[in-house]
């Protein structure tokens, strides 16, 4: 059986960031990266609203809080030093009315808490400054809230794995899990649909959608342990770029209370075009499919912030879904990055329920994975 000291097992943007930073920190060390589909990042990675998050939502201590800060900073030096397209925008968390108000100022006292300590409490002439075709009597700006390319940080994140020799197989899917003593053999299906296996040292789960199966393999009960992965949908819909044009910053009504997600918000594409979203259920399968008929729920939600928009300025864009480990009716779950050393796998390292935000935590994510191996 062939051998490699590391196997990663995904190739989304946290999959190929863990690849280029071991790879690069571990050069004695054979590395491999598998992906089931032909190119990297075809789920969530490639299907979300591409913003760089500032940390300020999520509680205090969590990782999802404490990477996203740290990853925030990163992301802005990877996009300065290799000419990722990028812009620092800016984004106003918006209240529509005198009674959302509270809800921005303890908003501002969690981001302080977190160590976001550029925000900006702003009243209805301040933000008639800044957007003036917003609605909103009051507002947090949050200058370092941007956007990104993520297929050209994905792209230069492989080309950084594959610099520092590290080997990535598309078209590998994998089918089982066996502990040894001395590590992982790992089966999969190859390009041609034949059984082959490989053994590993260290095993990092980066499966984003199926990192729960991949533990499964090893007789894990899911839900005893709380790493169930739930599917949950999210639409967008964009307008023409005549309206588009209207609006300048990420626009945020307040989060939703059950932080299932942040609420349907607009967004700027980095070629200036306004797109609204996503909105958030459950689902069984994975379909990327945008249902139109929601086009009303959009311009209800966007029309209590943005009077110039009518409901047929909404067109369905596309769809993304994320993998929460938060059941429906549940509270907030916070990322699961654990050696499951104490489960009695040595050398596994799991990332489960890698949701927003883990695009701007993906180099943070990868620098802890990094501080586990030895």
């Amino acid at each position: 059986m062939e051998k490699v000291d590391v196997l990663i097992i995904g190739a989304g943007v946290v999959g190929l960031a863990v690849a280029a930073e071991l790879s690069k920190h571990f050069k004695n060390l054979s590395l491999l990266l598998l992906e089931r589909h032909n190119k990297f990042g075809q789920e969530t990675s490639s299907r979300n609203s591409e913003v760089i998050h500032s940390g300020i939502y999520y509680p205090t201590g969590s990782l999802k809080a404490k990477l996203c800060v740290e990853g925030n900073q990163l992301l802005y030096e990877f996009c300065r030093e290799w000419d990722i397209p990028h812009k620092r925008l800016g984004k106003l968390i918006i209240a529509r009315n005198h009674n959302e108000i509270q809800a921005l100022e303890s908003i501002s006292a969690q981001g302080r808490m977190n160590g976001v300590n550029d925000l900006e409490l702003l009243d209805r002439d301040q933000i008639a400054k800044l957007e003036p075709n917003i609605n909103a009597a009051a507002a947090i700006l949050s200058p370092s809230t941007g956007i990104i390319d993520s297929h050209k940080l994905m792209l230069r994140l492989e080309w950084l794995a594959l610099e520092h020799s590290a080997m990535i197989a598309y078209n590998h899917e994998v089918i089982g899990v066996d502990s040894k003593g001395n590590g992982y053999d790992v089966a999969y299906s190859n390009p041609t649909g034949q059984l082959e296996s490989i053994h590993c040292r260290w095993l990092i789960n980066c499966a984003g959608l199926s990192s729960d199966q991949i533990f499964s393999f090893l007789g894990i009960n899911l839900d005893e342990i709380g790493y169930r992965i739930y599917p949950c949908k999210g639409e967008y819909f964009s307008v023409s770029n005549t309206k588009s044009a209207l609006v300048s910053r990420l626009i945020y009504p307040p989060p939703l209370k059950e932080l299932k997600g942040l609420g349907i918000h607009a967004t700027k594409t980095l070629d200036g075009r306004l797109r609204f979203g996503p909105n958030a259920f459950y689902v069984e399968k994975l379909e990327y499919d945008v249902n139109a008929d929601h086009a009303r729920e959009f311009y209800n939600a966007a029309k209590t912030y943005m009077p110039f928009l009518k409901c047929a300025d909404f067109v369905p864009d596309m769809a993304g879904i994320r993998p929460k480990i938060q059941a429906p009716g549940d509270p907030l779950r916070d990322f699961i990055v654990c050696h499951e050393v104490e489960r009695g796998f040595k050398g596994l390292i799991n990332l489960i329920g890698i949701e927003s935000p883990g695009l701007t935590s993906s180099l943070a994510l990868a620098e802890l994975v990094r501080s586990f191996i030895h």
